[in-house]
């Protein structure tokens, strides 16, 4: 996290706002992702999008990926409504980020077991929840970019 990002979070701390963090690579930004964004929006004062950088999508998804770099997926994700900030990290998991920031809340997709998103022991220690988002069918980035591969 930046200095700017940093004392805004501080500042949402002592003002007793309940924090949220939903974490992925946000590749190409579909239905999916802004479904999942919005309904965990509803759910939290502050939403904190955790992003990968480019080189940590690589290490995970490899070298074709991310489709679009840090920069382009950062401006797209600020644009949305229920986006209260975007941190990028370059590891291959947030967990340093999430320990940073320790959130009320951490969500994701209904594709993941709750025990084995990151951050779930961390959260569970201080009271903190994992929130799983029941998913919408059939949109994933890959699928959307195998779909035009085809």
């Amino acid at each position: 996290m930046n200095n700017p990002q940093t004392k805004k979070l501080l500042r949402w701390k002592r003002g007793k706002y309940k924090i949220g963090v939903c974490n992925g690579c946000f590749d190409l930004l579909h239905s999916g992702h802004k479904y999942l964004i919005k309904k965990a929006k509803n759910k939290t004062d502050k939403l904190i999008l955790l992003i990968n950088s480019d080189s940590s999508i690589r290490k995970i998804k490899g070298n074709s990926r991310p489709y679009e770099n840090l920069l382009i997926r950062t401006k797209k994700l600020n644009k949305l409504k229920a986006v209260d900030m975007v941190v990028s990290f370059n590891e291959t998991t947030p967990l340093r980020t999430i320990k940073m920031i320790k959130p009320d809340y951490l969500f994701k997709g209904s594709d993941y077991k709750k025990e084995k998103i990151s951050g779930y022991n961390f959260l569970k220690k201080y009271g903190g929840r994992v929130v799983i988002i029941k998913r919408i069918k059939d949109y994933s980035t890959t699928s959307i970019i195998n779909k035009k591969i085809k």
